[in-house]
């Protein structure tokens, strides 16, 4: 895929992965569009890159996708590449009792449900283009539970069961679906992790290398990409899932005892 003179979405371009494929992208070459739910980090993001577009807007909100859809399409009739990125992770023991009925879905609105309704929003629009594709932000922890964050990974999980059902419906369509499997990086959503009993920091790749890989991926038409130790979870999760499950439970064991 040409990455050159397109017309890019990005949900969650404020921080981490988002920034970072905004900053390339911008690069490239393209017109670049990042959302966010913050102003405060939109006006630093306009600030540090200025050839950015913003709009503030959530992905967990069905009406804010609905606004957002209108004013960018708008805006930016040529609109052609999606990327769902923005998501959210939270640490989690089941045993709490004071997380609420509706706070423990909160995930699942931002993670799974976001990329559902924008993917559906826009794709009228985008299959009116010459050339267009939309990537989805996934995980290493769509291959294998990490029982601290058990939300975020049954988002990711589904998310990537997702993709690959959208993928063989459009398949007959000049959009192209891409999955980037993110392994852990050094991003805030990691933050909370850090000094945690069995949470290695050494491992998490810098968010620099997993883009450049997604770049990389798009360019050749690689549809499922897997940077750094995102491959291993692969094949791990296939020949030994016990061993996978066990490991990455050693992380919070103290905190999910109850």
């Amino acid at each position: 895929m040409d990455l050159k003179n397109n017309t890019i979405l990005i949900t969650g371009g404020t921080s981490g992965f988002g920034f970072e494929f905004a900053k390339r992208l911008l690069e490239l070459g393209n017109t670049v569009i990042v959302t966010g739910r913050d102003e405060t980090k939109l006006a630093l993001t306009r600030k540090n890159l200025p050839a950015i577009h913003t709009f503030q807007s959530d992905v967990s909100d069905p009406k804010a996708i609905t606004d957002l859809f209108a004013k960018v399409t708008q805006q930016f009739p040529k609109l052609n590449i999606l990327i769902n990125n923005a998501g959210q992770m939270r640490r989690m023991s089941l045993h709490d009792t004071s997380i609420g009925l509706t706070d423990i879905t909160r995930e699942v609105e931002t993670n799974l449900m976001g990329p559902i309704r924008m993917v559906q929003a826009f794709l009228p629009h985008l299959k009116r283009m010459q050339s267009a594709a939309i990537l989805n932000v996934t995980s290493g922890l769509a291959l294998v539970p990490f029982p601290i964050a058990p939300i975020y990974g049954a988002t990711k999980a589904g998310l990537r069961w997702y993709t690959k059902s959208l993928r063989v419906q459009l398949k007959n369509t000049k959009i192209k679906v891409f999955e980037l499997v993110a392994p852990a990086s050094n991003t805030p959503l990691n933050d909370q992790f850090l000094g945690m009993d069995g949470f290695d920091a050494k491992r998490m790749i810098a968010p620099e290398k997993i883009i450049d890989a997604a770049i990389k991926g798009l360019e050749n038409d690689k549809f499922e990409v897997y940077p750094g130790i995102a491959r291993v979870l692969l094949i791990m999760s296939r020949i030994a899932p016990g061993f996978m499950l066990k490991q990455l439970s050693k992380v919070g064991e103290r905190e999910m005892a109850g």
